[in-house]
């Protein structure tokens, strides 16, 4: 299982952005949902890695969170609010998001396997050192191929040449990038599964 603790960062010069963030991903396939549990801080509970890497990458791309992310097992049943949630991932997470505050790209990932967490953690990061560097022309580039455009139609979008889009996307990284979450969501997934069969 994985929980994702998420900390507003700078918030005492910040208004408060968690009323947005709990709107934001209301809608995601989680266990259970993100839970206020203190202040400025959340917590939500998954099981697909695909989707804590996808929410982490988004979250640290606005530089408004520290992002801990937690393998292992919690205690069945969940109970309804996760805020009330136990369990050693729950600790992982605990453990991961005050490590990422002074992590390069504010993300950490903790487990019971600490080579696999490590590994998960460095793919994670690399990721979002690429997207982090982008230009303002690769970002926009790279939000219409998400959404689902073509590179033809997305080249029309912005007014450019299919070859200046293909140019963008390049420069932008944006090929590297899918294969890195992919990367990273098989880590997460490699770490999960290794520390559940440790004694």
């Amino acid at each position: 299982m994985f929980v994702l603790t998420v900390d507003q960062r700078r918030s005492r010069r910040d208004i408060d952005r968690v009323p947005e963030l709990l709107d934001r991903y209301r809608e995601h396939q989680l266990i259970r949902p993100f839970d206020r549990t203190a202040g400025d801080e959340v917590q939500a509970v998954s099981d697909n890695a695909d989707t804590v890497v996808t929410i982490a990458l988004e979250l640290i791309s606005t530089r408004h969170w520290t992002v801990g992310i937690g393998i292992g097992p919690v205690e069945l049943p969940l109970p309804e609010t996760t805020r009330a949630g136990r369990g050693p991932a729950f600790e992982a997470a605990r453990e991961a998001v005050n490590r990422a505050k002074n992590a390069p790209v504010a993300l950490a990932v903790s487990g019971p396997d600490p080579a696999a967490a490590e590994d998960a953690e460095t793919a994670s990061t690399l990721v979002a050192l690429l997207i982090d560097r982008r230009t303002d022309p690769g970002r926009e580039a790279v939000a219409l191929m998400a959404r689902g455009l073509s590179q033809t139609d997305a080249a029309e979008q912005l007014k450019i040449s299919k070859q200046a889009m293909s140019q963008r996307l390049s420069v932008a990284g944006w090929h590297i990038e899918t294969a890195g979450r992919t990367l990273a969501a098989r880590l997460l997934d490699a770490a999960n599964t290794t520390g559940s069969h440790r004694p």
